[in-house]
This record gives structure tokens, C-alpha cells and sequence, in this order.
């Protein structure tokens, strides 16, 4: 049985809970075509960066999306891969376990060099990336100076403040804000809802 987050995370913008500063302007890079070769998404815990990592991987790299809409049609082979965890271009890493430059060395310079398998752009997803040590961030920098023109970057963070300036320019940065209680109101009600429970109101 899936868990509840995993069975609601959301698969497009329109269902992302707030950060609409956020998803307005990765939309409309989308639509144009012009997309950065790496992005810095920094902000508290649980407010949807990794998620939206995921949805921007899944959006640019969809076989049926519409020219007029960023939005993955989640229907193609490449859509259904990312959101089933399957897709070989799409390389997440948690850096909180990945600290040592060998890691980056083994894990994203010889697989950023090799042309996706399969998709539009081979997209690495790095979760704590502020988690990296000196090293290993050096190592990154030289990657993310001069990418391949398939590559793209996406850094989370919830402790920008640790993330080296060198990264940091050369990446396009989007604050993420608390969810308000109201949106987190709304989102519980639907699933409540949505899953025929009973839940008593405080």
C-alpha cells in the first residue's frame, strides 16, 4: 500500500501547493525553450523543491507536451518513468550521503559526459547539495562551468547560506516560502477526501 505522500505528490505545476512565484517563470522558460543549464532551489524543509525538481525534469523532457503549456502530459514512456522512479536520465542523489569528491567524481562527471539513453536532457537532482564538502563542490564547479548543452542541474537546499558563491552565480536561484495554512488546509481536505476518511474539526 503506498504511502499517502508518495500517492499525492504532485505530478504537474497546477497541483504544486503555493511557491505560484516559483512555477510562473519556470512555465514560461518552459514554454520558450530557454532553459538553464542549472538551477539553485533553496528554502525551508518540505515546501516542494525536490518535487518541483522532478516536475521541471518531467516537463522538458516530455515526448507530448503542448508548445503553449509547461505542463508533462504524464501519459508518454518518458513522463511515466520519472514518476515511477525508473527514468535512467534522471539521476537524483542525496548529498547528506554523498559528501566525498569521489562520490561527485564517480557519480555526475562521467555520466554528465554521456549523452542521455533515451530523453531530451539528462537532469541531475541533488538534495542537500550545501552537504557536499570543499572538494567535491570544486569538483561540481568545473561541470557546471561548461555542461554539455543536454545537461541540467538542479541544487536543493535548505541551508544556502553553506553553498559556495562560485555555485551559487552560476546557477539561476528561486527562493522557496512556507506553505501558508490555508493552502496546507485545502491540500488536507482534499486528501481527506479524497481517501472517504472522517476527521474531527479543532
Amino acid at each position: 500500500m503506498p504511502t499517502l505522500y508518495r500517492k499525492y505528490r504532485p505530478q504537474n505545476f497546477a497541483q504544486v501547493v503555493g511557491q505560484n512565484h516559483i512555477k510562473v517563470t519556470l512555465e514560461q522558460e518552459i514554454k520558450s525553450g530557454k532553459i538553464a543549464h542549472a538551477y539553485l532551489f533553496c528554502g525551508p524543509r518540505a515546501v516542494g523543491k525536490t518535487t518541483l525538481a522532478r516536475i521541471l525534469a518531467k516537463a522538458i523532457n516530455c515526448e507530448k507536451r503542448k508548445e503553449t503549456s509547461a505542463e508533462p502530459c504524464d501519459e508518454c514512456p518518458t513522463c511515466l518513468s520519472i514518476t515511477n522512479g525508473r527514468a535512467l536520465d534522471i539521476v537524483e542523489i542525496d548529498a547528506a550521503s554523498h559528501t566525498q569528491v569521489e562520490k561527485v567524481r564517480e557519480n555526475i562527471i562521467p555520466n554528465a559526459r554521456v549523452a542521455p539513453s533515451g530523453s531530451k536532457y539528462k537532469v541531475f537532482i541533488i538534495d542537500e547539495v550545501h552537504m557536499l564538502s570543499p572538494q567535491a563542490f570544486n569538483a561540481l564547479l568545473k561541470t557546471i562551468e561548461e555542461p554539455p548543452p543536454y545537461v541540467v542541474f538542479i541544487l536543493c537546499t535548505t541551508e544556502v547560506h553553506k553553498v559556495p558563491l562560485t555555485i551559487i552565480s552560476r546557477c539561476q536561484r528561486f527562493d522557496f516560502k512556507r506553505i501558508s495554512v490555508n493552502d496546507v488546509v485545502k491540500k488536507l481536505t482534499y486528501i481527506i477526501q479524497a481517501e472517504k476518511v472522517s476527521v474531527e474539526k479543532n
